[in-house]
C-alpha cells in the first residue's frame, strides 16, 4: 500500500484528490496539509512513500517544504500538482527534490497516472 500526504491550501482541492486517490486500490491517504509548515510536520510524523503538494501554499511554498522533507526522507517520492508549473522549471524542481511536476489543468486522469507511474517505479526499485 503506497501512503499518500496531500498538501494543498485550497480545501477542495484536497477533496478533490481524496476522491481521486480513493479510487486507487493500492494508496491510502495517510494525511493532509494546509501550508508548507504543516506539510513539514505531517511528513516528518506520518512518512508518506508520496507527497503530492501545490506551489503556493501559506508559510513555505511547497517547493520549500519539499526541499525540506527529502532531507529528512530523501525515499519519500514528491509530485508538485499546481497551477503555476510553467514557473517551476526542471532544475528548480530536481534541486527542490521534486520528482514530477504536473500542471492542475491535465485533470485527475494525469494525476492517477503520475501516481501510478511512482509506484511501478518503487516496486522495481533494486530488481
Amino acid at each position: 500500500m503506497t501512503r499518500v500526504l496531500i498538501a494543498d491550501d485550497n480545501k477542495i482541492v484536497r477533496r478533490m484528490l481524496r476522491l481521486v486517490l480513493a479510487r486507487m486500490p493500492d494508496v491510502s491517504i495517510c494525511g493532509e496539509a494546509t501550508d508548507g509548515r504543516e506539510t513539514i510536520e505531517a511528513a516528518r510524523k506520518l512518512r508518506p512513500d508520496v507527497m503530492i503538494l501545490d506551489v503556493r501554499m501559506p508559510q513555505l511554498s511547497g517547493i520549500e517544504a519539499a526541499s525540506v522533507v527529502k532531507k529528512d526522507l530523501p525515499k519519500t517520492k514528491t509530485l508538485l500538482f499546481t497551477m503555476y508549473s510553467e514557473f517551476v522549471g526542471s532544475k528548480l524542481a530536481s534541486a527542490s527534490g521534486i520528482d514530477i511536476v504536473l500542471p492542475k489543468v491535465e485533470g485527475a486522469a494525469a494525476l492517477v497516472g503520475a501516481i501510478e507511474q511512482i509506484i511501478r517505479d518503487e516496486s522495481t526499485a533494486g530488481k
